[in-house]
């Protein structure tokens, strides 16, 4: 067991010395801009009472460290999000208006369906993301993920749903700068 402990210590040590300077830099500045982020909700929160600091700047540094290893740092692309932010208020407004129109007009045709959508996004948080924009889309919702599949319950399958789904990930891929697997990729 002393062994154990000791060659752990060790494989630790080797991690923290060969970690790459750039892979140092990129954990600093995702840190440094959620201690940013966190600051200034607290400002906001707090109507900018700089007697509340006192409290707020170890809450902010809490928060930050909490985040940091909760949710490691990944990269996205700014001209991705900006392509993205009039796509998901336009998605969010149409959705909005479709299920509205559905519920005031019964006699629209309605033909619910699950529908297994394949994963071309890489394993992580750009599936999570796009999983929770999903149920932006008019009619469709989404109801269980896993490793090759993303489960969508739609309101109507005569719909072009499927095409939808697609542009939505090419958007989500944008937003983190990835490209897109191939279907054949996937199939494996």
């Amino acid at each position: 067991m002393k062994m154990l402990r000791i060659m752990r210590t060790v494989d630790r040590k080797q991690r923290l010395k060969f970690a790459s300077r750039e892979s140092l830099m990129i954990h600093l500045q995702s840190g440094g801009l959620r201690a940013v982020l966190f600051a200034l909700l607290w400002w906001i929160l707090t109507d900018g009472a700089v007697g509340s600091w006192l409290v707020g700047a170890p809450v902010v540094l809490c928060a930050a460290l909490v985040s940091a290893l909760l949710l490691p740092a990944f990269s996205c692309s700014l001209t991705g999000i900006i392509r993205f932010v009039p796509f998901f208020l336009w998605r969010s407004l149409h959705g909005g208006v479709d299920v509205a129109k559905r519920a005031l007009h019964p006699r629209l045709p309605i033909s619910p369906a699950l529908f297994d959508y394949r994963w071309r996004l890489p394993p992580g948080l750009p599936r999570v993301f796009m999983a929770n924009t999903v149920s932006l889309l008019p009619g469709t919702l989404s109801a269980a993920l896993n490793e090759k599949y993303l489960r969508v319950h739609v309101l109507d399958e005569t719909t072009a749903f499927a095409e939808a789904l697609e542009v939505l990930e090419q958007k989500v891929a944008g937003v983190f700068g990835l490209e897109l697997l191939t279907r054949d990729n996937t199939e494996k």
